[in-house]
């Protein structure tokens, strides 16, 4: 899955695409990861920029090139060429901007158009700015197309390690895997307010035991 003059490395290593409208904060998340900044690829004909990213896991190494869109998104969809033989992803979305959320769904279509059966990991970022718009029990798509979840907050490393856990032990088929070591993240430049984050999470696993909204209400209330 490497591009045209990347390494290619003995361990197991795995295509992972990003999506997300833009300004969800896709490249400032990959770039918390600081081995993936020495080696990053730009691919211009398909506008990409490729991290790869190792994790040392108790299985062994295993690496992700994360592909990013290097604002591709922007522009409208992204070309085929992006999601061709993905074996996982990662859709974002920014809990302060609802249109980001409501357009999840697309992203979502998109790729399964291309990449049908991988796991794909939904990440609702910066979770540490306080006016969220996208209240914990309003995230519902997951639930409905199987996916997993989890709250991030890139700028405050919280939760980074999470998706990456997750598509590993699906990728592996290692349910039990673990990170032998946390990889070196960059410094946090914000701090995030656990106390109101729990809250959230109590929220978010409340929500998951009631009945799934309709889809016209699911951003309503």
């Amino acid at each position: 899955m490497a591009l045209p003059g990347q390494q290619t490395v003995s361990y197991p290593s795995f295509k992972l695409v990003i999506v997300g409208d833009g300004g969800t904060g896709k490249t400032t998340f990959v770039k918390r990861h600081l081995t993936g900044e020495f080696e990053k690829i730009y691919e211009p004909t398909i506008g990409v920029e490729v991290h790869p990213l190792d994790f040392n896991t108790t299985y062994g190494m295993i690496r992700f090139y994360c592909w990013d869109t290097a604002g591709q998104e922007k522009f409208g969809g992204l070309r085929d060429g992006y999601y061709i033989h993905g074996q996982c992803a990662i859709i974002m979305f920014d809990v302060t901007a609802r249109l980001s959320y409501k357009n999840v769904p697309t992203w979502h279509r998109d790729l399964c158009r291309v990449c049908e059966n991988i796991p794909i990991v939904l990440c609702g970022n910066k979770v540490d700015v306080k006016n969220r718009q996208v209240k914990a029990k309003q995230v519902t798509f997951h639930r409905k197309k199987n996916l997993q979840y989890y709250e991030i907050s890139a700028k405050s490393n919280y939760n980074f390690e999470k998706p990456f856990l997750y598509l590993a032990r699906k990728l592996t088929g290692q349910p039990n895997l673990q990170f032998a070591e946390m990889p070196v993240l960059a410094p946090p430049e914000v701090h995030i307010d656990l106390d109101a984050q729990k809250q959230h999470e109590k929220e978010l696993a409340a929500a998951a035991s009631q009945p799934l909204p309709d889809d016209d209400d699911e951003l309503s209330g």
